[in-house]
């Protein structure tokens, strides 16, 4: 069965349309856990948790994380600001609950020029048995 030659042209242009916004997001390498600790302990990366106030306050976060959440990325950047000027020299890793906003979050910075990689989610880290933190307790970084 032959499509209409209007139908056919629609799904072209529609998929047109996709690739080239695919084409302009910024690519994201994915780490594992493992090799996200790694560049974190060379001291090359500092790692962010993008989760919100209340997620951190419940589960915890890794060790060695900064909290900084998507929603002040996305808004007044009150954190954000002196956090990215102060790391302008390193990979920015994200994690966050699943690594979905992780995700949009690194779209976000890589297109405004930064190294970021994306981490996935907090569970991958405690699956990975990396160390986890109280959100009250201060990140663990590695001594320079």
């Amino acid at each position: 069965m032959r499509l209409p030659v209007l139908l056919r042209v629609v799904a072209f242009l529609c998929l047109a349309a996709m690739g080239t916004s695919c084409s302009r997001s910024a690519a994201v390498p994915s780490l594992t856990p493992a090799e996200a600790a790694e560049r974190v302990r060379a001291g090359t990366a500092v790692l962010v948790d993008v989760r919100e106030a209340a997620e951190w306050r419940d589960t915890g976060v890794v060790a060695t994380a900064h909290m900084l959440a998507l929603s002040d990325l996305r808004g007044p950047r009150a954190q954000w600001a002196p956090f990215l000027e102060a790391h302008r020299d390193r990979e920015l890793i994200l994690y966050c609950r699943s690594g979905n906003r992780s995700g949009q979050a690194a779209q976000v910075l890589a297109a405004e020029g930064f190294r970021v990689a994306n981490a996935g989610g907090l569970g991958a880290w405690v699956e990975a048995g990396q160390p986890i933190r109280r959100a009250d307790e201060p990140p663990q970084l590695p001594a320079p």
